[in-house]
């Protein structure tokens, strides 16, 4: 390897829903072999499609960053409602409850996570991956 990669979106393979109503998910941080950091895409194929389900990381210490990617998504922090539009950055400490519901078809996010000690430990199961190749 290199020591970089470059690779498109959608060259990263989907991990379909596991059930109706779910977003894809395309999983940045497995197939592309990073370390340091937890890295995903989530797509909505239909409106009201939960792109970040309801969850804290007081069990794991990370912090994580959402990007809205394309279209409307409706953040719930700590109860607080917000409209990300593309381009919208949303941060969240551990501590913080957090979802993210998509308000139409094709919204997308980026969501990127680690512990600010810099000691990234995945949260995902291996069976996630199963059918999923890696890059290189």
């Amino acid at each position: 390897m290199q020591g970089y990669r470059v690779t498109r979106l959608d060259e990263v393979p989907v991990i379909p829903p596991d059930e109706p109503g779910d977003p894809d998910w395309r999983p940045l941080q497995h197939y592309l072999r990073l370390e340091a950091f937890g890295a995903n895409v989530y797509v909505a194929q239909a409106p009201g499609v939960a792109l970040i389900g309801e969850h804290d990381e007081r069990k794991s210490g990370q912090e994580e960053l959402y990007l809205v990617l394309s279209g409307r998504v409706r953040f719930t922090l700590d109860g607080e409602e917000v409209e990300g539009r593309e381009g919208t950055v949303v941060t969240a400490a551990p501590e913080v409850v957090r979802s993210g519901i998509a308000m139409e078809a094709g919204s997308s996010v980026f969501a990127v996570g680690a512990k600010p000690d810099g000691a990234f430990e995945s949260s995902w199961d291996d069976r996630h991956f199963e059918d999923v190749p890696r890059a290189g």
